[in-house]
């Protein structure tokens, strides 16, 4: 079972082709989930293919 749930903000960015910045933005808004494991801000990889299948990036 190789399927990762959790990426970090500069995967993520990596991911969608965009900024760390844009990545925070995202978060803000609502557009991607993330979660904390300690100090780290995990981005929810469910919420990055769930953003691409329907495209609702403003």
């Amino acid at each position: 079972m190789n399927d990762q749930y959790l990426c970090s903000v500069s995967d993520a960015a990596q991911m969608l082709s965009v900024g760390r910045t844009k990545i925070y933005d995202m978060l803000a808004k609502g557009q991607i989930l993330s979660m904390r494991i300690g100090s780290r801000r995990l981005v929810k990889v469910d919420s990055i293919k769930a953003l691409i299948e329907h495209g609702d990036a403003a």
